[in-house]
């Protein structure tokens, strides 16, 4: 903060309750599946996602001049191949796939406006200038410079065919994944064979998804799983025939016991409530999964108030670990400083698994701590991930790029309702700056080391708590008051600019005093220890001789 007289900075952002999350999903093996039972989910997923890629690419040549009558005429066309329930979960899963495409088509339109702004702005300065924090310079070289050009146009080739696709509404959509479809000219660096690849792709572009309606029987007509854990499908019409129970459906030999929110799941599907189920094939394993998921009631969420009752856990977030300091309901740092390491590195379930693994120590922590909410920030690098904004600074461009921001949130504040915690997202700005400057000094010692994440983790919660970040001033020596100046106030969470610095105490009580105009009623009396001091007193000597 002792930059802050020399620039200007923006506005910080009030902290505010994250909402819980808004649906469940838990998952178990099918377990003791038969030949036949194989045979015949493969052959039903392979149906349906004909029908749904059909589907898909109708919804796409329709881009923007889709409508109610359009998506009735799709769904009518895929009953007639299906059922009236499966052609309505294959068209709805096709609107959201459609609908998600849109918002990364969005999202990379702004990407590429970034670095153009930032080529812009670098090639329209002379070579070799000096950039600062907030802005980069030129180019260091004639070559780089060329080069840098060079791709200005192809930047601006790009957002000129993604924008025209957008204002016609075209979309590109890869059923089953746009990386492994790449994969396959690529099978030496995936570590895969080509049957290995085929089968995954088939696999992926299968179709075994039905949506749930509440009413109807155990929640799910298409897709229907009773208390005991049997497992039913309805056949579509070309495979009526495989059939082995009544109604055209094919009961399979495994049974489902969900031992995770498994008591949730049957009370809803008992009150005949909406269940989603999704079956899919791991092919690397070879085992074929049930996955349930509904959605959850809109719960109002915890006061701020409320929420930091009992102190707060300040939480920052970094590339390989959390930093977490608990601070009590007045800001002051308790205890020592918390770190729960995770591995980015290897495969994605790898990835999540050490994210859910390093959340729940996190949870089972501030449990044991007694606090009822966990401050962190509220981070969003989309416009921090171009390539042209750090420049050569590769590995910090990854360091962000490998930051798992949004998959963060979304683990957090769901595994942080279980267990009764309310999350608390604060402006991240000037964090770890001020952090380091006002906390990590101070808190160092023989027996503590602190880093600037520590410190950082401290200025989250303290923000989450609605306290200043900065330290309240320490006070002077009794005997060095006049030289140091009086103690600053410290601010109150309501008051304005709380965050910036204080203008230093630069008048005295006796200069004020001067100043004012206003007369002393009594004069100041001579010092007794001083010699030769000035006295406004006379000295009279007696005549008479005190001889008693």
């Amino acid at each position: 903060m002792a930059e802050a007289n020399n620039k200007q900075l923006r506005p910080i952002d009030d902290p505010f309750v994250a909402p819980g999350p808004s649906g469940v999903a838990i998952r178990d093996r099918l377990k003791g599946l038969t030949v036949e039972d194989d045979k015949v989910l493969r052959l039903i997923g392979e149906h349906l996602g004909r029908l749904a890629s059909q589907d898909l690419k109708a919804r796409c040549r329709d881009g923007l001049e889709h409508n109610s009558d359009t998506w009735a005429a799709r769904k009518q066309g895929l009953t007639a191949q299906s059922s009236s329930r499966w052609a309505g979960s294959i068209t709805k899963a096709t609107h959201d796939q459609w609908a998600l495409s849109r918002r990364c088509q969005l999202a990379h339109i702004h990407t590429l406006q970034a670095g153009v702004r930032t080529l812009m702005h670098r090639l329209s300065l002379p070579i070799g200038d000096k950039g600062t924090k907030r802005a980069p310079g030129g180019y260091r070289s004639t070559g780089e410079w060329f080069r840098k050009s060079r791709r200005l146009a192809a930047l601006e080739h790009r957002l000129h065919v993604a924008r025209a696709e957008r204002e016609d509404g075209v979309v590109h959509v890869v059923r089953g994944g746009r990386k492994l479809l790449h994969n396959r000219h690529n099978l030496a660096a995936a570590q895969l064979t080509e049957q290995q690849w085929r089968d995954r792709w088939e696999a992926e572009r299968w179709f075994l998804a039905a949506d749930g309606e509440s009413g109807k029987r155990l929640g799910n007509e298409t897709i229907r799983l009773t208390c005991g854990g049997e497992v039913s499908i309805k056949l579509p019409a070309p495979l009526a025939h495989l059939a082995n129970s009544k109604h055209g459906r094919y009961t399979l030999a495994a049974k489902v016991a969900f031992q995770h929110r498994g008591a949730q799941w049957r009370d809803r599907i008992e009150a005949n409530r909406a269940v989603a189920y999704r079956i899919h094939l791991d092919v690397a394993s070879g085992r074929w999964y049930l996955t349930a998921s509904w959605t959850r009631p809109v719960v109002k969420t915890v006061p701020l108030q409320v929420a930091r009752a009992r102190g707060m856990v300040g939480v920052d977030t970094n590339a390989d670990h959390f930093a977490a300091y608990r601070l009590d309901t007045h800001g002051n740092p308790a205890g020592e400083p918390k770190r729960f390491f995770y591995d980015l590195s290897g495969t994605a379930d790898h990835r999540d698994a050490q994210v859910r693994h390093a959340i729940t120590r996190l949870l089972h922590w501030a449990k044991r701590v007694g606090v009822a909410a966990i401050g962190i920030e509220n981070l969003d690098f989309a416009q921090d991930k171009t390539r042209e904004k750090h420049g050569r600074r590769k590995r910090f461009r990854q360091l962000i790029s490998g930051m798992p921001t949004g998959e963060l949130r979304a683990r957090l504040v769901s595994m942080a309702a279980e267990q009764d915690l309310a999350i608390i997202a604060v402006d991240p700005a000037y964090t770890s700056m001020w952090g380091d400057e006002h906390w990590r000094k101070p808190l160092t010692s023989k027996i503590r080391t602190m880093t600037r994440h520590d410190a950082a983790s401290i200025a989250i919660g303290r923000r989450a708590l609605g306290h200043p970040i900065r330290r309240r001033t320490a006070p002077p020596h009794d005997d060095q008051s006049d030289r140091r100046g009086h103690r600053t106030v410290q601010a109150g969470p309501g008051a304005r600019g709380r965050e910036g610095t204080r203008p230093p105490v630069t008048e005295r009580a006796h200069d004020a005093r001067g100043r004012t105009g206003t007369q002393r009623t009594r004069g100041t009396s001579a010092p007794k220890t001083v010699r030769d001091a000035r006295s406004s007193g006379t000295w009279v000597q007696s005549s008479l001789l005190d001889t008693v």
